[in-house]
């Protein structure tokens, strides 16, 4: 089964929404599906470099790191890149892909599940 999941929220914006979607990833993956993930709005910071946790919070940029080196496809919303996040205009690092709108449309048709957070 392939499961896509949309994340919107800022990493570490005082809420567990963003961390949930990425355990959920991970847990996914490991009961043996298929897992994308799409990242847009103020979760691109997930694929930035640069984002420092708060004390005692779990590293999300490298949770998300681990899922792609995993195998999990992760793309981020290239319109998003200069709008949102707190690093608004910063390069994401290698592995988490550039991509569009019309890519995460195509993801959502080709997906068996579709999460959003």
């Amino acid at each position: 089964m392939s499961i896509l999941i949309i994340l919107n929220h800022q990493p570490y914006d005082g809420t567990d929404v963003t961390w949930n979607a990425l355990r959920l990833a991970r847990q996914l993956l490991s009961d043996g599906e298929e897992v994308r993930i799409f990242l847009m709005n103020d979760s691109v910071d997930l694929a930035r470099d640069g984002i420092e946790p708060p004390t005692g919070i779990e590293d999300m940029v490298a949770m998300t790191k681990a899922l792609i080196a995993d195998g999990v496809e992760v793309k981020v919303c290239g319109t998003c890149q200069q709008r949102c996040g707190v690093l608004k205009g910063a390069p994401y690092y290698d592995g988490a892909q550039y991509s569009t709108m019309a890519e995460c449309s195509q993801w959502v048709r080709n997906s068996d599940k579709v999460l959003t957070f």
